[in-house]
């Protein structure tokens, strides 16, 4: 700046809104906390190590898979794909 030139700052409408909205983040962060009653992410409550959920989830998944296959050999065919006459 030169000696007695007075300087300023000047804003236009785009720089006022952007101003405005520019700690929006931070005020979302702070109000999901505040819904979540300040507590942090919780843990699996269920005891296990990620080894055995691994076990016990694949054993359910074999399990669901024989009742299918168990469901579909017997003959119960919930398709409806059969020739009506």
């Amino acid at each position: 700046m030169q000696e007695g030139s007075v300087g300023f700052f000047c804003l236009d409408l785009s720089d006022l809104l952007r101003l405005e909205r520019g700690n929006q983040r931070e005020r979302d962060r702070e109000r999901a906390q505040a819904r979540a009653g300040g507590k942090a992410k919780q843990p699996k409550g269920d005891g296990l190590t990620p080894e055995q959920r691994r076990e016990r989830d694949a054993k359910a998944l074999q399990e669901k898979a024989a009742r299918k296959a168990a469901q579909s050999a017997g003959g119960n065919n919930a398709g409806g794909g059969g020739v009506k006459r």
